[in-house]
């Protein structure tokens, strides 16, 4: 789904009338740490400004928090008033090497990092969560607030959930959330079952036998090797996956070649494969390296190839989706409101958690074309709709009641 240019996004009041008070007036403040977290991007194990930004803040609101985890991980805890059960609620919190292109007052302070994903939205909220229950503990149960390293790479979650942050209390459900630019403001993309992709990258060196480009019979020419295999690979979605299910085999680099007149010895190229059923899990590593096999053989070349699994997909469990929806729409009051339709190739190593335990991950828009905030992910000019803070706040606030309210 992509935002419209001509689409009408309704004012913050309207987006906000179906917040509480105590919600609605924290935005002020969503939006000043919003920024001072953009200000300072760090890296994936790298994010010791932000972790100390809000044990900071932990401290000062009384909520007890361990630090250090999974290196600058931070696993808060705070208790109802009323027995029940225990929600985690997830918020990564690294940047992205990408210098900021913005022209804004809270651009980015550290050359060449930049928060283009919306991570210190996620942290912000998930701060405003933490913030709102320490004044408001008549709640059920027990919510444990985990703040991430490391989603854009190499990963923070798995590590994190080795350190047992699912445990002591053992949590019986998560839930997180994503700003998502490719949803207009005043929208949640939710649904039951895979969200995004499972991402696995590959790394493949062609061998052949390098020459004269004016006597090519005595080479092996590792260009033509090379791009007889980039060739097929695009075969292995279209003839060996069933049309019903999504997949992608991209190469994303290939480099080849030092003259004009000289024929290559090798070439190297790389890529990702991204898929939704778990049940391909090692087909497409096996297809890749057949492919090779047999396309080296039979130009008489060899092959070397690395294969390696990133991050499964992301597969919401259906109760805690339908939870989520129903939240949301109790929450959002707009045209649109919630889209079932929202599923990405992207990849989420919120994976993990919900391979470990039964959650929702789910998209919260945050695109307003009409102030040019719909740049995609990933870009140098990315920015979103801060309106969208203290909707992010109600929606786990909500989803907290609601999920220690159940029979």
């Amino acid at each position: 789904m992509t935002v419209s240019t001509s689409l009408s996004i309704p004012s913050p009041a309207m987006l906000h009338q179906r917040l509480r008070p105590e919600i609605r007036d924290l935005q002020p403040q969503l939006v000043q740490w919003r920024r001072h977290l953009h200000q300072r991007p760090e890296l994936g194990f790298q994010e010791q400004l932000t972790s100390e930004f809000v044990a900071e803040k932990l401290s000062e609101w009384g909520i007890d928090y361990q630090r250090g985890i999974a290196k600058t991980g931070i696993v808060a805890v705070i208790e109802g008033t009323q027995p029940g059960p225990v929600l985690a609620i997830r918020a990564d919190m690294d940047a992205l090497p990408i210098q900021e292109e913005n022209d804004v007052p809270y651009k980015s302070r550290h050359d060449g990092k930049m928060h283009a994903c919306g991570h210190d939205g996620h942290t912000t909220i998930a701060l405003g969560t933490a913030y709102y229950l320490s004044q408001h503990r008549d709640f059920p149960g027990t919510v444990k607030l985990i703040f991430q390293p490391a989603e854009e790479g190499p990963g923070g979650a798995k590590p994190m959930i080795e350190a047992g942050v699912l445990k002591n209390p053992d949590v019986d459900a998560i839930i997180g959330l994503h700003l998502w630019n490719s949803l207009p403001l005043g929208t949640v993309g939710v649904r039951p079952g895979a969200l995004m992709g499972a991402v696995e990258l590959f790394r493949a060196k062609i061998l052949g036998k390098g020459g004269h480009g004016a006597i090519p019979h005595q080479t092996v020419d590792a260009i033509v090797v090379g791009a007889q295999v980039v060739n097929a690979l695009q075969a292995i979605v279209s003839r060996n996956v069933d049309p019903i299910n999504a997949a992608v085999v991209t190469v994303g680099e290939f480099h080849s070649g030092s003259a004009l007149n000289v024929i290559a010895d090798t070439a190297e190229l790389g890529g990702t494969v991204r898929y939704f059923k778990p049940d391909y899990e090692g087909f497409f590593g096996r297809r890749i390296s057949e492919t090779l096999a047999g396309i080296t053989q039979a130009y008489g070349a060899s092959y070397e190839l690395d294969y390696w699994k990133l991050y499964p997909a992301t597969i919401n469990n259906p109760e805690m989706a339908e939870l989520v929806r129903s939240v949301a729409e109790r929450v959002i009051e707009t045209p649109a409101g919630v889209v079932p339709n929202c599923q990405t190739m992207g990849g989420e190593d919120m994976s993990f958690f919900l391979e470990a335990v039964p959650g929702c991950y789910f998209f919260l828009g945050s695109a307003n074309p009409n102030q040019n905030l719909d740049y995609p992910h990933h870009h140098p000019r990315f920015d979103f709709d801060e309106t969208a803070l203290a909707m992010g706040v109600e929606m786990f606030i909500r989803c907290l009641e609601k999920f220690g309210d159940r029979p």
